[in-house]
């Protein structure tokens, strides 16, 4: 029972991080707020969700989000604001325009630089085995492998 407690306790613990005090009264505008929050980082907690942080910043950041939403942004205009004032950094899921465009792509352009390098040793290292098997041995070569064998 215990257990069950403690993992119900786990499982909900980020929905204690939005305040009573923070929860608009229109809930369409609750919902938006929410689903909008979801998709900004907290600024402390690395990887976290605004809505699921429970830092001052966390709070700060909703509250102006809902402050925005209340004075009739859109959501673009909202999200706009945050990242204007923050950074993209703030967005959980960044762009894929401008600066983050070289970011996005240079995983898979190194990958395919590693796998071209991989591809070209494996290459060089099969022509020097199949050239190393054209060379002959010499007679006292042969004579001396034979001595070598019997011992």
């Amino acid at each position: 029972m215990k257990r069950l407690i403690l993992i119900l306790t786990l499982i909900a613990s980020p929905l204690f991080a939005v305040q009573p005090d923070e929860v608009l009264d229109d809930p369409v505008l609750e919902q938006r707020a929410r689903d909008l929050s979801t998709g900004l980082r907290c600024l402390v907690c690395r990887n976290e969700s605004i809505d699921e942080s429970n830092a001052e910043l966390a709070r700060d950041l909703r509250l102006l989000l809902r402050e925005r939403l209340v004075a009739g942004d859109t959501d673009q205009e909202a999200i706009a604001f945050i990242v204007d004032r923050y950074g993209e950094y703030v967005l959980l899921k960044p762009t894929t325009s401008g600066s983050n465009l070289m970011l996005w792509l240079a995983g898979p352009i190194m990958l395919l630089i590693a796998a071209a390098m991989g591809w070209s040793f494996l290459r060089k290292r099969s022509q020097v085995q199949v050239s190393g098997a054209k060379d002959k041995l010499t007679d006292a070569e042969k004579e001396r492998l034979r001595q070598i064998l019997e011992d």
